[in-house]
């Protein structure tokens, strides 16, 4: 649905008005590569995507904030003075945590305004749709309230804080960062315990990126995730005792794991944390890769990324597994991975771009007759972070 659409959608829900209808878009994201390294002190390689969502909003001339989305029935009611009073349990809580904890910062809601959200991200499949909502949400109440030179890191932290306190989702602070500071041909390589950070150039050229929706539901996320951090502790406690200047995991050098590995007697436990250590040293490989404008280098470190999530931390499923077997199959394909927590979701390829119409028809068709599952295809580049859509005023 383009701009003018989105408008015409809004002017029919609320009506004319002599205020301004103005236009905010915000990215999803995609983790490049770094997965399950980012709570053992590692590096993370997000990159905010072309497509996310979009917000149609206007001023009213009373206190009411009216929110609706083009995606979802559900709509909400509020007004300036009971922000954050109670929750629904809806879509909803997303933005308004987002203004609470704005308020708690000194940018108060003066005024009402009418929303219309419209999200091109499928919900659940590991893309960051509440992280683009969140921020989003931030961005415009600080234009429309009047902020200058807006901080998209503490925009990203507030984000998170509000999806933390407010909804009550445990999400790290990645997602919210990368939508929030994303740049058009670049990823972001980010320590996510300090949000130490820098751009790096992702110049994908005749290659686009291919994100799969398994449209598998996930499970055993939480529980996995619990027991993968509680091994990782136990690694790190064993071999703190042959480096007691060792704080994370990912401080090791796969060279400094190999020599110290035997120390750790859980075959399990070992493994974990040669995921964590060799991982991390992917990610630094690939930035050194992307700096050199070496897709193909950069291809074979997200399936040798994959194998690791596969084999040794453990974190895949058959759906992911098949749907990137069979991306692999593809000659055009440079690379491919299961990307985020695991047990469903989405994966990334690095595909030709003459490739494309291929990959999507047989990748689909093999995804789909060995899982009996249909797969979701989205074909994309590398976009901006959050920002007005001046012109579309």
């Amino acid at each position: 649905m383009n701009i003018n659409e989105l408008k015409q959608k809004f002017i029919d829900k609320y009506g004319e008005s002599g205020a301004d209808i103005r236009v905010f878009h915000a990215p999803g994201r995609v983790n490049l590569i770094g997965e399950h390294i980012d709570y053992n002190g590692g590096y993370v390689l997000p990159a905010a995507l072309e497509f996310g969502t979009t917000l149609i909003i206007r001023e009213r001339e009373d206190n009411k904030l009216q929110l609706a989305s083009t995606n979802m029935s559900y709509e909400g009611t509020l007004d300036t003075s009971s922000i954050g009073k109670e929750k629904t349990g809806e879509w909803t809580d997303y933005p308004v945590g987002v203004m609470v904890e704005l308020q708690g910062k000194g940018v108060k809601v003066t005024k009402g305004y009418d929303f219309l959200y419209h999200g091109e991200i499928p919900n659940g499949a590991g893309l960051s749709s509440s992280a683009s909502l969140e921020v989003l949400t931030g961005y415009a109440i600080q234009s429309l309230e009047g902020v200058k030179d807006i901080d998209t890191v503490q925009l990203a932290l507030l984000s998170q804080k509000a999806e933390n306190e407010f909804v009550g989702v445990n999400c790290g602070i990645m997602d919210q960062f990368a939508v929030a500071n994303g740049a058009e041909d670049h990823a972001i390589l980010l320590m996510c315990d300090t949000l130490e950070y820098e751009k790096v150039p992702f110049r994908t050229g005749a290659y686009k990126l291919v994100i799969g929706n398994t449209n598998k539901r996930r499970g055993l996320v939480d529980s996995a995730y619990n027991e993968r951090r509680s091994q990782c502790e136990q690694a790190l406690a064993i071999l703190k005792e042959q480096l007691p200047a060792l704080n994370y995991l990912a401080q090791l050098t796969p060279e400094q794991f190999v020599t110290l590995q035997d120390h750790i007697k859980d075959e399990k436990v070992r493994q974990r944390a040669q995921h964590v250590v060799e991982e991390n040293a992917r990610v630094l490989a690939s930035v050194d890769a992307l700096r050199d404008n070496d897709l193909e280098t950069f291809g074979k470190l997200m399936n040798a990324s994959h194998e690791s999530l596969r084999y040794l931390y453990e974190v895949s499923c058959e759906e992911l597994d098949v749907m990137v077997e069979e991306a692999q199959r593809i000659p055009g394909t440079l690379g491919a991975r299961m990307t985020g927590a695991g047990f469903g979701g989405c994966t990334v390829s690095l595909v030709h771009e003459d490739d494309v119409e291929r990959f999507v028809s047989e990748v689909g068709a093999a995804y789909e007759a060995r899982t009996s599952l249909k797969g979701d295809f989205y074909v994309c580049g590398v976009g901006d972070g959050v920002k007005e859509l001046k012109e579309a005023k």
